[in-house]
Formats: C-alpha cells, sequence, structure tokens
C-alpha cells in the first residue's frame, strides 16, 4: 500500500510542475487604462525609445483652472463682457462721443442733476432702514431743495453755500450689504453691465420704487423709457475715459471686475464709518463727488 501511495503522490506533483510551467493565459482587460486615467486628468509619461518595461513612469494629476473667488461665472460673464465691449465700440461709444461733443458741459451736468436728484427718496429710505436718520434728514432736505431753487433737480444747488450737503448714493442693495447680506457671485449682464445678486436685486427694487415714490408722469412708459436711455448715454460718456483706461490692461474684465468689486466693497465699509468711500467708481457718481471735476 506504501509504494502505491508513493507513486501517486509523484504523479500529482509532476502534474502540478507541469502547470506551473505552462504559460499563463491571457485574460481581457475590463477597463481601458489609458482611457481611464485620461477621463480622470491623470497624465502618465511616455516610455523611453528604449522600450523598457521595467521603466517607471510619472504620474501628473491635472485639472480644471478654478474661477477666481467671488466670479464662479467667470467664463460667461468674461464672453458676455466681450460681447458687449464689441456693441460699445460699434454703436455706443460713437454716439457718447458724439453727446460729449454735441451738448455743452453745463447741459450734460444738468441732464446728471435731474437724474440722481430722482433716486433721493430710495436714499432717503435706505437711510432710514439703515437707522441713520440724521443723513436721511440731509437727503430729504437735499431733495427739496434741488427741486425748488435747483429747478427740478437741473441744478446742484444743495451743495453751495449756504448749505454744503453732499450727495450721498444709496439704496437697497446698501441696505443688505449694511446688515451684513454678502454681494453673491459677480456677474456681467448685458444692458446692466457689472453687478453682483445682491446689487442687481437692490438695483431693480429701486428703480421699480422710483415711480411709485415721485408718481406721475415718472410712471408712464412714454417718459421711464426715453429717460432711462438718455440717463445711460449720460453715464457712458461721463465714464469714456475710465473705460478706454480699462481697455488698456492686460485683461479687460478682470480690471473691470475688481475695479467694482473695489468700489462695491468701500461703499459698504463707509456706511459702518471704516473708509470714506472715496473709490473711483465703473459707473455712478462717487460719495461727495465734484461734478465739474467728472466732466
Amino acid at each position: 500500500m506504501l509504494l502505491p501511495g508513493l507513486a501517486a503522490g509523484m504523479l500529482m506533483m509532476g502534474a502540478q510542475a507541469a502547470r506551473l510551467d505552462a504559460p499563463a493565459p491571457e485574460l481581457s482587460p475590463l477597463v481601458d487604462v489609458a482611457s481611464a486615467r485620461a477621463a480622470l486628468g491623470i497624465a502618465v509619461a511616455p516610455p523611453s525609445a528604449n522600450g523598457a518595461d521595467d521603466q517607471i513612469h510619472d504620474i501628473v494629476v491635472t485639472g480644471a483652472e478654478r474661477a477666481p473667488p467671488g466670479d464662479p461665472f467667470e467664463n460667461l460673464n468674461a464672453k458676455s463682457f466681450e460681447a458687449v465691449q464689441s456693441v460699445d465700440r460699434a454703436v455706443v461709444e460713437p454716439v457718447a462721443k458724439a453727446y460729449n461733443k454735441g451738448l455743452p458741459k453745463p447741459v450734460r451736468k444738468s441732464f446728471r442733476n435731474f437724474f440722481a436728484n430722482l433716486q433721493e427718496p430710495v436714499v432717503f429710505a435706505a437711510y432710514m432702514l439703515q437707522l441713520k436718520p440724521g443723513k436721511a434728514m440731509e437727503t430729504a432736505g437735499r431733495f427739496t431743495i434741488n427741486s425748488t431753487l435747483g429747478v427740478a433737480g437741473l441744478f446742484e444747488m444743495a451743495k453751495r453755500k449756504p448749505f454744503f450737503l453732499r450727495y450721498r448714493p444709496n439704496g437697497l442693495a446698501n441696505v443688505l450689504g449694511y446688515y451684513g447680506v454678502g454681494p453673491g457671485p459677480y456677474m456681467y449682464l448685458p444692458i446692466v453691465g457689472p453687478t453682483t445678486l445682491r446689487d442687481i436685486i437692490g438695483d431693480t427694487v429701486d428703480k421699480m420704487a422710483v415711480p411709485f415714490l415721485i408718481g406721475k408722469p415718472f410712471t408712464k412708459p412714454a417718459y421711464v423709457i426715453p429717460a432711462t436711455i438718455l440717463n445711460q448715454l449720460g453715464e457712458r460718456a461721463a465714464f469714456d475715459d475710465t473705460v478706454q483706461q480699462i481697455r488698456k490692461e492686460d485683461d479687460p474684465y478682470a480690471a473691470y471686475r475688481d475695479l467694482y468689486l473695489e468700489q462695491r466693497k468701500a461703499e459698504i465699509e463707509a456706511l459702518h464709518g471704516r473708509t470714506s468711500g472715496d473709490v473711483s467708481p465703473v459707473y455712478g457718481r462717487r460719495m461727495g463727488e465734484d461734478d465739474a471735476a467728472r466732466q
């Protein structure tokens, strides 16, 4: 019984040895490794010319460039900026330059005074919401003086002697910022231009409130449409030098965005008394601005 057992054991060992010497069967890969790495953004250095199989490859992990903080829609905004600038160069800029050349400076200044005066009731309401009754009363005084002595706001009488009441921009967007509401994502929109989620909400409400607070004829489309066009054209004409300077920057879009966000941050800080708010704006008057210097 021992010999047959030994013989059987030797036969089994021989069969295992034969299996070990046999070449391994090819296994069809279930996943294309190269395609998977490419999909994950992993680049593998190609093998050297000598084709050595044991070469160690460097693995480089790449990824999409992140948008800057506060501007998650940078690509879309940049395309919108480029489109708007193309239209501006072709249409708006020539009209704005003709506006500057065709209208005397006092006339252009009077138009800007008129539209700024229409915003004073909104400024008054904003200061009341910020619990700043003193500045609200100054704003009410400005509106009364400019609407009467200034002939419906065409002349800026309130800042002159003996009143010395400065212009102070304010609105719902500033109220939200004053109470800690962040600006939200930055956007560059056709017609509107640079803005943020907080600002577009606040500015829209402000524009809707003006006709309600002032009344007729400012509630009629026959006034609102041409007045809005004239106001926007006047602002564009007044800031033509700023627009041209921005276009000379290496990255005009980023320069425009940073200037706007810097201005808005300074204005909110000024409401808390932490800064003067004296920042060159993209559009719109700055706090305490001398209109003659701007125009």
